[in-house]
Formats: structure tokens, C-alpha cells, sequence
């Protein structure tokens, strides 16, 4: 709870001297979010949609071939 005080006695400082807008405001929030999504997408280390999708047809490649090795496998 400390940085999100000393954060707010900050905002509250800026803004009665009238240095802070409130477009000022409305930019570091955003800015402030955005960092914190990239930082846990970082920290998840997730993949993006196009990388799943090469993923996934390689598997299924793979389980075709794995099917395929089995039927002959069995013929003999």
C-alpha cells in the first residue's frame, strides 16, 4: 500500500498545482497499464495466436504420422 500512497499524495500534489491535466492523468494510467499487461505477458510467457497455430498443425502432423506408423505396424 505504500507506493500506491505515496503515488496518489504525488497525483494530488500535481494536480493542485495545476501542473497535472487531466489528459496528463488519463495518459500515465494508460501508460502505467499498459507496461503492467506487457510486464505479466512477459511473466506468463504466453504465446501469440499465430505461434499456437503453426503448434497445433505440427501436432496434428505428427499424430497423423504416428497413426499412419501404427496401421503399418500392424499389417505386418
Amino acid at each position: 500500500m505504500r507506493n500506491s500512497e505515496k503515488f496518489l499524495k504525488t497525483l494530488s500534489s500535481l494536480i493542485e498545482n495545476g501542473i497535472l491535466t487531466s489528459k496528463d492523468i488519463k495518459k500515465e494510467i494508460s501508460t502505467d497499464l499498459k507496461f503492467k499487461k506487457d510486464k505479466l505477458i512477459s511473466k506468463l510467457d504466453l504465446v501469440s495466436r499465430e505461434e499456437f497455430e503453426v503448434l497445433k498443425k505440427l501436432v496434428q502432423k505428427q499424430e497423423a504420422a504416428i497413426k499412419l506408423l501404427k496401421k503399418k505396424k500392424s499389417k505386418r
